[in-house]
């Protein structure tokens, strides 16, 4: 016997993190940035036959501060890796990040000096998502699969907290590419 039996009909009970939860799981709008054959089944998502516009998706932001969700679609070089951060950083809070594709998420079978090895190496990923190239099936379930992750996000402080810590902690997972690593090495 709870609270919500003993209430008339058309009371609906939730909290504010629930209701702000929808919102955001249901007006996220993907900053594409699609470098190689992902883009294509990224491309293909929003037509008509998988229909990204079910989910309020529809409107893809061609500038990175009206977007909140940032879909790395294929390899990322070393050149593109600090142009990549920095649309990242314009990005409006809270902002999320799908890893799409096994070249975007490890470098898949570019393992050479000109490719960055996972994406996770510049931005903190949310979703990653392995193929090659991957479904546009597996994209949806991927958004979903993040919708969720949208939906029971905490507010305020402890968002502001949670996000630092994950970054943190995607961060320090995995060596950065630094400058003078490895310039002390060749000398010796």
């Amino acid at each position: 016997m709870g609270i919500e039996e003993k209430l008339p009909g058309g009371v609906m009970l939730t909290t504010v993190e629930q209701v702000a939860g929808w919102a955001r799981k249901s007006s996220v709008w993907p900053a594409t940035f699609g470098l190689a054959c992902c883009a294509i089944e990224l491309m293909s998502v929003g037509g008509a036959r998988h229909d990204l516009a079910r989910f309020g998706m529809e409107r893809a932001s061609a500038t990175p501060r009206q977007a909140d969700l940032m879909v790395v679609a294929g390899r990322v070089s070393q050149k593109m890796a600090p142009v990549l951060r920095q649309i990242y950083d314009q990005m409006s809070a809270p902002k999320w990040v799908i890893s799409m594709g096994v070249c975007a998420s490890s470098g898949g079978m570019f393992n050479n000096y000109a490719i960055v090895q996972g994406v996770d190496h510049v931005v903190p990923v949310d979703i990653y998502l392995p193929g090659c190239p991957p479904r546009p099936e597996m994209l949806l379930d991927a958004i979903m699969k993040l919708h969720d992750k949208i939906q029971n996000s905490k507010l305020g402080s402890q968002r502001r907290a949670e996000i630092e810590e994950h970054e943190a902690a995607q961060l320090r997972r995995l060596p950065l590419l630094d400058a003078g690593v490895g310039s002390e090495e060749v000398g010796k």
